[in-house]
């Protein structure tokens, strides 16, 4: 779904050989033009949440081996228990065990703000290990930023990216009392 038709639902928003992947993929462009849309993501790539915006982040699982034809993130927000393996991009950890919330929760909405900022012209990746509960958590929240009502973020995130995300009702409760501090 491209970001016409995601403005058109909600309106425009209110506010494995990795090393040499990332070596071979840093500032690739995406798509012709050498415009802001040159360093994001594909809106088709797997994974690539289109916010009304026009922002693209794209959500991952860890667990799941990165497709080395795909360029890598300029930036990676990681949501797990135990700090995550070092990357050959810029990275950010919050700790956030699987099925539950962030551990700090200011930490987080600082870390999801600044990754909301930044998709306006990076590519920037949300993972955790299996690309659902944390992540679709988080991408729901970015969604809010975006300006999706927060009692619809979760129904947009499932409808765009994955239609299992944000597994717990603490989660999605999160997500709700998330729009209330931005």
């Amino acid at each position: 779904m491209g970001p016409e038709s995601v403005a058109r639902e909600f309106g425009t928003g209110s506010n494995g050989g990795m090393e040499r992947d990332a070596e071979r993929n840093v500032g690739k462009a995406v798509g012709d033009d050498a415009g802001w849309a040159a360093w994001t993501w594909s809106p088709q790539a797997p994974g690539v949440l289109t916010l009304p915006s026009g922002r693209l982040v794209r959500g991952r699982g860890l667990r799941r081996d990165m497709d080395p034809a795909e360029p890598v993130p300029a930036y990676g927000l990681y949501l797990l228990g135990a700090p995550p393996p070092e990357f050959p991009w810029e990275a950010r950890w919050v700790r956030w065990p699987d099925f539950r919330l962030p551990s700090d929760r200011a930490d987080a909405r600082t870390a999801l703000t600044e990754a909301w900022w930044r998709a306006e012209g990076e590519r920037v990746e949300v993972a955790c290990g299996g690309g659902r509960g944390r992540t679709g958590t988080a991408l729901a929240c970015l969604a809010v930023l975006d300006g999706v009502p927060a009692a619809e973020a979760v129904g947009f995130v499932r409808r765009h990216y994955d239609r299992h995300a944000v597994e717990t009702p603490w989660q999605r409760r999160f997500v709700r009392r998330f729009a209330a501090t931005v």
